[in-house]
């Protein structure tokens, strides 16, 4: 059985587009293709409920970095997520952090409001004026079980008047 020459080249080039689908795909997996050099920020969230590591962060539509990390606080059994933005983004110390979703029911994102100070965070810092995510399940539960009617009627007998038609 004679092998061309042909076959070797192909046969590498082959190889060397699988390694480059492979490397790209752990790439992508980890988050790790953000543009140039990046720093970290934390955010304190009260409910980091559907927010992942990896999840986007994003500013005026166009994202700006991934969530790398969700831990919680002993302390006041809060969610603190670690976030990592691009360097060239000087974010105000005053900027607020809200968990979104995309759609109806689709991912969480950290989506990064800026305010009006001339001061930027520093790498590290922390965000402390945050908006945790909306629970869902509970909202449905609410509206399906007419939990919210019930709580109006419950202080309503509790202060003596009478709920609101």
């Amino acid at each position: 059985m004679k092998s061309s020459h042909l076959e070797y080249p192909v046969g590498l080039f082959v190889l060397l587009g699988l390694a480059a689908i492979a490397w790209l795909a752990v790439k992508v997996g980890a988050g790790s293709l953000l543009g140039g050099p990046t720093y970290v920020i934390e955010a304190r969230f009260a409910n980091a409920g559907g927010l992942n590591p990896g999840s986007s962060v994003m500013c005026a539509g166009v994202s700006i970095g991934r969530v790398e990390s969700l831990r919680m606080d002993p302390k006041d059994f809060s969610a603190i997520a670690t976030l990592r933005v691009m360097e060239g983004l000087q974010l105000p110390v005053d900027t607020m952090a809200s968990i979104k979703t995309t759609g109806l029911i689709g991912d969480k994102y950290v989506s990064l409001a800026p305010g009006a100070e001339e001061e930027a965070l520093k790498p590290g810092a922390q965000i402390t004026m945050t908006e945790s995510s909306v629970d869902l399940e509970s909202l449905i539960g609410k509206m399906a079980f007419g939990s919210v009617s019930n709580d109006t009627n419950a202080k309503a007998n509790e202060t003596g008047t009478s709920p609101a038609p």
